[in-house]
């Protein structure tokens, strides 16, 4: 008879802040332990993430403009919408879950935090058995002195996660909500509020891309992709087809496939 896997067999330890910190810290936590989002709580109960993602939206947001990170409070930028799930409960369950959310949170029988499960959780015990062509995601492709503004407006209202910086068909990096989230709270840690606007106003992708791209040639098999995401702790990879970009891999592309 063969033992079901269950949710506690491949859940990690939580990583959670307090909804009292600042996102200065949230970011570096987040950083620090290669997750995203991360866990928000409120006297020790879970009350949603705070992603990377809604910590550029806040920062790039005119109204706090004004307004230094080490002064925002993870409180302002938490996502009330997240999934739960139990210990006991079959890891069939995580797929539609991840499908949908970039992390489920793993509760106990009197819903106290206990852990968690991410993307690169499931993917160490199952995987896709699909070829590559089904996992790619084509990424918007711009130019390395497209501007940052730009690109924050289009995060926010076109729902775009990355962008592949490309100069005449050679990829020159990538760009993401990290390196976004990144380079304003930097600018704003070091500028004169004044000086804010300006200086955002006048960064461009090639200012904050994150560089050298990790990338596999077309014909890639999906599991070694996986190994490779894991063994670099990346969430992206670049696939190419005679040095040519073709699109992106996740691991929410591979999480889709399954």
């Amino acid at each position: 008879m063969t033992t079901k896997t269950t949710i506690k067999d491949i859940m990690s330890k939580p990583v959670s802040i307090a909804k009292s910190a600042l996102i200065t810290e949230a970011l570096d936590r987040m950083l620090s332990e290669g997750i995203d989002p991360i866990i928000v709580t409120n006297q020790g109960k879970v009350i949603g993430t705070a992603s990377r993602r809604t910590i550029a939206e806040k920062i790039g947001s005119k109204k706090t403009g004004a307004i230094p990170p080490t002064q925002i409070h993870v409180a302002n930028v938490v996502k009330e919408d997240f999934t739960f799930a139990y210990p006991d409960q079959d890891i069939d369950l995580l797929i539609p879950l991840l499908q949908n959310y970039k992390i489920v949170v793993v509760l106990d029988a009197e819903h106290k935090l206990i852990g968690m499960v991410t993307m690169g959780d499931l993917l160490k015990v199952m995987r896709p058995d699909c070829p590559l062509e089904d996992v790619i995601e084509l990424a918007p492709r711009i130019s390395p002195e497209d501007r940052i503004v730009h690109l924050h407006r289009r995060m926010v209202d076109d729902s775009a996660t990355r962008f592949i910086v490309n100069d005449n068909g050679r990829v020159l990096g990538i760009v993401t909500e990290t390196d976004l989230a990144l380079a304003l709270v930097k600018l704003k840690e070091m500028v004169e509020v004044k000086h804010h606007d300006n200086r955002i106003r006048n960064l461009i992708a090639q200012d904050i891309m994150s560089t050298p791209v990790t990338s596999v040639p077309m014909g890639t098999p999906v599991g070694a992709i996986i190994d490779l995401m894991t063994e670099k702790n990346i969430s992206t990879v670049l696939v190419t087809n005679d040095e040519k970009p073709i699109g992106l891999v996740t691991r929410r592309s591979i999480i889709s496939a399954l």
